[in-house]
């Protein structure tokens, strides 16, 4: 199977990277390759590698630095991907897309599925949201996985955080009043294999009668406070933490140049039952990665 891959640097794409490497032939760039403003390099790619499968886990991910970069947001988080799915497209290849939680305002105060409407409250969200209108009304053979609270090695990454300021800070202080679905990148790497094997033995058309935007997260719902305490419970070196409370705290009380859903966490049971797939609870998740590394 030939595999090209964007975003190989960032955290998921570092461990589809690893994951997918044993399917065959895999070429995997990220900007140090090709600048995704560019249309015209992303083509290049395509054509010259000839891909069966391509895969985007490329994205502007600053939440709060997307409010002053509007336009280069937009940019990468929804012309690229529009223009990888038109190049999908015209060669009959698989194109999986990655998309976000925040594509909702929050204000629903239950799990969102599908059919719920979007309603982005911030510019990254509304460019998430843009790059998922221009692959669906691209078509083709794809799939949109939209996803929650996604945590690996990066150093954005929240647990990473969280284990950061219990060895350097007294007295902790973390939001309770956003809720979402904590989610592994190794898992949701895993998962995108496991969808590529049963393209495999199944056969790409078998793909195609699927085609369309699914949910795809850790099982349940948890507010960053109560995330931080598992993480802090499950921190397989306790005696390096300073801290000596935690303390929970209101959004309000952290001001940022993007506002943040309260509720966004997705029910993914429309993936479950088209793919018989699903992840694992989020705390089975969060152990399994504070054990073996992230």
């Amino acid at each position: 199977m030939r595999i090209l891959l964007f975003g190989r640097d960032g955290q998921l794409g570092h461990e589809l990277g690893k994951t997918l490497a044993p399917f065959g032939d895999l070429l995997a760039v990220d900007k140090g390759d090709l600048d995704l403003t560019k249309v015209k390099l992303i083509q290049h790619f395509v054509e010259n590698f000839g891909p069966e499968v391509i895969i985007n886990a490329a994205a502007y991910t600053d939440v709060d630095g997307a409010e002053a970069e509007p336009d280069l947001a937009l940019a990468v988080n929804a012309t690229a991907p529009g223009a990888m799915a038109g190049m999908a497209r015209s060669s009959g290849s698989l194109f999986i897309h990655y998309s976000t939680d925040y594509v909702f305002d929050g204000e629903k105060g239950l799990a969102y599925n599908e059919n719920d409407p979007a309603h982005p409250i911030n510019t990254y969200g509304r460019t998430k949201l843009a790059g998922e209108q221009s692959v669906q009304a691209i078509g083709g053979i794809f799939l949109i996985l939209r996803t929650s609270w996604l945590y690996g090695i990066g150093q954005n990454s929240f647990p990473i955080k969280v284990l950061a300021w219990a060895r350097q800070q007294k007295h902790m202080r973390i939001v309770e009043d956003q809720v979402g679905s904590p989610t592994s990148c190794r898992m949701l790497a895993g998962m995108t294999a496991a969808l590529l094997r049963e393209k495999d033995q199944r056969g790409i058309a078998w793909l195609e009668e699927r085609s369309g935007l699914y949910h795809i997260a850790g099982k349940g719902a948890v507010n960053r406070f109560e995330w931080a305490k598992k993480i802090l419970n499950l921190d397989p070196h306790p005696k390096e933490h300073v801290f000596k409370s935690l303390e929970p705290a209101q959004s309000e009380g952290f001001p940022t140049p993007a506002k943040r859903p309260r509720f966004s966490a997705l029910d993914c049971h429309r993936f479950e039952n088209v793919f018989g797939l699903a992840l694992p609870e989020w705390e089975v998740s969060l152990a399994e990665a504070m054990r073996e590394g992230f």
